[in-house]
């Protein structure tokens, strides 16, 4: 049994992508990649030919997945406005305008509680340290916790308000 295989589950993350063809290589390539890449690199771990590589990523670069960083090398970045547009997208083709307006009220009703938790308009105006000190029952994880769920709360708020702004544009003009 080779390294990448595992006797009791999945193969290892190294061939998460083994067995599709090469356009979804380079598209999963480019998910997990977190800074501007070579075509040759995205290619290595894709297990395709350079030219190949740069021939999908020119196609991923006109659809807006990738930004294409001019150089010599050109490096490919993951576009992540692309995928916050997709999410919503998403989110508004698969919810009515209440279900949209209730998860936006609950997520308005978590982030109150968090502003009135720790006295603060974001978790980025709290000093985590500062607050499990003067906290007799929380530790600093559970600051850190809390400021993590805060920030994600208003991550949500908005992506699912500006899906429920979508839907109603789209059952105000009939689509």
């Amino acid at each position: 049994m080779s390294n990448s295989e595992s006797p009791n589950g999945p193969s290892a993350f190294d061939d998460a992508f083994r067995g599709d063809d090469v356009e979804q290589r380079i598209y999963g390539t480019i998910l997990q990649t977190r800074e501007p890449t070579t075509a040759s690199a995205i290619a290595d771990v894709a297990d395709c030919d350079p030219k190949t590589a740069r021939k999908y990523l020119g196609w991923f670069s006109e659809l807006g997945i990738v930004t294409r960083h001019d150089g010599h090398p050109a490096t490919y970045e993951r576009n992540d406005a692309y995928f916050e547009w997709r999410r919503i997208n998403q989110l508004a083709a698969d919810h009515s305008i209440e279900d949209l307006q209730q998860r936006v009220r609950e997520l308005s009703s978590r982030i109150e509680a968090y502003e009135d938790t720790y006295g603060a308009p974001t978790p980025a105006a709290v000093d985590a340290v500062t607050a499990a000190e003067a906290s007799d029952d929380r530790t600093i994880d559970d600051i850190y916790g809390d400021l993590g769920n805060w920030a994600t709360a208003l991550e949500e708020q908005t992506r699912y308000e500006r899906a429920r702004q979508q839907r109603v544009s789209i059952d105000s003009q009939g689509i």
